[in-house]
């Protein structure tokens, strides 16, 4: 069954990975996305905590891409979260 996924604006940066928000059913659903995939994903450029924001607006579509994939996988964690992988 295809379900509508939502992405919002909000990026929250921590240590290691970004969070990023998905909404699927009004349900918001954590997505987070590893400084070494984001990297991987901008010609392996150097992520920190200081451009990690940049760095992912520039991938962000193939970003969501990764996570629909997962949500219509239903490949969540035991916290309900999604974890993009290269």
């Amino acid at each position: 069954m295809n379900q509508s996924v939502i992405f919002t604006d909000q990026l929250y940066i921590e240590t290691n990975e970004v969070r990023f928000i998905a909404q699927q059913q009004g349900i918001n659903i954590n997505c987070f996305a590893h400084f070494s995939v984001i990297s991987e994903l901008c010609d392996n450029q150097l992520v920190d905590q200081h451009n990690a924001a940049s760095l992912f607006e520039q991938c962000r579509f193939d970003l969501e891409d990764k996570a629909e994939a997962l949500i219509a996988q239903e490949a969540f964690s035991d916290s309900g979260d999604i974890t993009v992988i290269s």
